[in-house]
């Protein structure tokens, strides 16, 4: 089987005259203006379990207390930024990448930033994870059974990855590699959406993010 995670000679692709520009306004000052901490939501899990309604949900509740914010949904990010990208292994890898990359700008700007994302390997969510400062990166796994997100099915992808219409469909013929230890762990066949929601908040509010 071929190795997804391909080596790249980085040194040899970048350019020697790129330096990295120091901004004028601090990432402190940006957390200081909007009132709170910064981090990245990180909500993984199959496709159906309800991360981007979760997500939504708690970018609803976040702005409700004033707080600077932003939603990265998987869908709306492969209509542009990614729109080049499949959905082999490989190149999901690269979606994750790139989604860590947008998401480390908007912790910098001192945002609360939900990333609604399937992400199904551990080393890809782990990757986004090391690049972010300690604290920063908060994964919250949507832990929703299979049978439930294939029973709901809301935009007939399940139906399809069974008939053979979709190849590489995480939970059907592409694996999902569960997080191991989540900071947060969301159980929405057992609770209302906004009952997730507040899961969520609560997190933030008893580790002084909020």
């Amino acid at each position: 089987m071929n190795n997804p995670y391909i080596e790249k000679d980085v040194d040899g692709e970048k350019s020697s005259d790129v330096v990295w520009h120091q901004a004028s306004v601090s990432h402190q000052d940006h957390c200081q203006l909007n009132g709170h901490k910064a981090a990245v939501l990180w909500f993984t899990g199959l496709s159906g379990s309800g991360k981007s309604t979760v997500a939504n949900a708690v970018d609803l509740m976040l702005f409700q207390h004033q707080a600077k914010t932003y939603v990265l949904d998987g869908d709306n990010v492969r209509h542009g930024l990614n729109g080049d990208l499949g959905f082999s292994d490989t190149d999901r890898i690269e979606n994750i990448r790139r989604v860590g990359e947008v998401s480390k700008l908007f912790a910098d700007a001192g945002l609360l930033v939900s990333t609604a994302f399937i992400s199904p390997f551990v080393a890809d969510r782990e990757m986004v994870r090391s690049q972010l400062p300690e604290g920063q990166f908060i994964e919250v796994f949507i832990d929703t059974p299979l049978a439930v997100c294939e029973s709901r099915d809301p935009k007939g992808l399940y139906k399809k990855a069974r008939a053979g219409e979709i190849k590489n469909f995480t939970g059907i013929d592409s694996a999902y590699e569960k997080p191991v230890n989540p900071e947060i762990h969301v159980q929405t066949d057992q609770k209302s959406i906004q009952a997730c929601a507040q899961q969520v908040i609560d997190y933030l509010k008893e580790n002084k993010y909020l």
